[in-house]
C-alpha cells in the first residue's frame, strides 16, 4: 500500500520524535532496565525460597519494571507503527483521525503491556533461579534463532502487513480502531517476543542489544509478505537498500569527466 508522501512524512516525524525521546530517557537512566538480582535461597541457605522471592520483588518493584518496559516499547516499537497509523488516518474522516489513532495506539500498547508481564515474569524467574548463570540467556538465544527462521514467524509478519478496512462512522469506527490495535499488537508481539526478551536477560549491554534488535525488527518490516517456510529473515532488503543508497551517493560525488578538446 502506498501513502501520500507528505502525510507519511508528517506521521513519521511525530512517531520518530516519540521514539527519540524514549531513547534519551533510557540513555539518561541506563541502569533502569537492569534487574537487581540477589543470591537465591538455595545457594545461601539464609532464608526460605518465598522470603527470597519477596526480597527480589522488593528490590525490583513491579511498577518500576512496568514503567521501564513501557519506555522500552516506545523506543523500540513505535517506528513500526508509522505504516498502520498512516493507514488509519487515510481511512478516517479528518475530525476522527486523532480519536481513531488514539484508540489504535491504546489497544496496541495494552496488548504489548500484557505480553510484557509474561516476559518480565520470565526475567524475574531467571534472576531468581539462576542469578549468576548464562543458561537462561543461552536458552532464549537458541529459541530466538529457531523462531527467527520458522514459518510461524513469517505468518506473524504477514499478519503485521495486513491492514484491513475500517468503519468510518460512530461506534463502529471506534470498535474497528480498537480491534485493529489489538490484532496488530498480538501479531507484532507474536513476531517479536523472543527478540524483545533477549535484552532483558543480558547482565550488561542492554542499550546496545536493544538498538540491534530495533534495527532487526524494522528491517523485517521492510520485507514484503512471503510464503511461510523455514528461512532466515530480517536484514536482506535493508542491506540492499543501504547498498543502493551508498552506490547512488558514490556516483554523485564522482567528478564529471573532462570534455575532450576537438581540433
Amino acid at each position: 500500500m502506498t501513502y501520500e508522501p507528505r502525510e507519511f512524512a508528517r506521521v513519521g516525524a511525530a512517531v520518530l520524535l516519540a521514539s527519540a525521546i524514549a531513547w534519551i530517557l533510557l540513555l539518561l537512566d541506563s541502569g533502569g532496565m537492569t534487574l537487581i538480582a540477589h543470591c537465591h535461597a538455595a545457594e545461601s541457605g539464609a532464608m526460605p525460597a518465598h522470603a527470597s522471592l519477596r526480597m527480589l520483588l522488593a528490590m525490583n518493584p513491579p511498577a518500576s519494571l512496568a514503567t521501564g518496559w513501557a519506555v522500552m516499547l516506545v523506543a523500540m516499537m513505535s517506528p513500526a507503527l508509522i505504516a498502520p497509523i498512516c493507514h488509519i488516518r487515510l481511512r478516517s474522516f479528518t475530525h476522527r483521525r486523532g480519536r481513531s489513532v488514539s484508540l489504535f495506539v491504546s489497544a496496541y500498547a495494552a496488548t504489548w503491556m500484557a505480553f510484557g508481564c509474561v516476559l518480565l515474569a520470565v526475567e524475574l524467574a531467571a534472576s531468581w533461579l539462576a542469578p549468576r548463570s548464562y543458561l537462561p540467556l543461552a536458552g532464549v538465544a537458541v529459541a530466538t534463532l529457531v523462531w527467527q527462521v520458522s514459518p510461524f514467524k513469517q505468518r506473524c509478519l504477514n499478519a503485521c502487513h495486513a491492514h484491513t478496512e475500517l468503519a468510518a462512522f460512530g461506534a463502529a469506527a471506534d470498535f474497528a480502531a480498537l480491534r485493529f490495535g489489538l490484532a496488530h499488537g498480538i501479531w507484532c508481539a507474536g513476531s517479536c517476543w523472543a527478540l524483545m526478551l533477549l535484552p532483558l536477560l543480558l547482565s550488561r549491554g542492554h542499550l546496545l542489544a536493544m538498538a540491534a534488535v530495533t534495527i532487526l525488527i524494522l528491517s523485517e518490516r521492510l520485507e514484503p509478505p512471503m510464503a511461510p517456510r523455514w528461512r532466515w529473515r530480517g536484514l536482506s532488503r535493508a542491506a540492499h537498500m543501504a547498498l543502493a543508497q551508498a552506490r547512488i551517493r558514490l556516483q554523485s560525488t564522482r567528478p564529471a569527466p573532462a570534455p575532450s578538446l576537438q581540433r
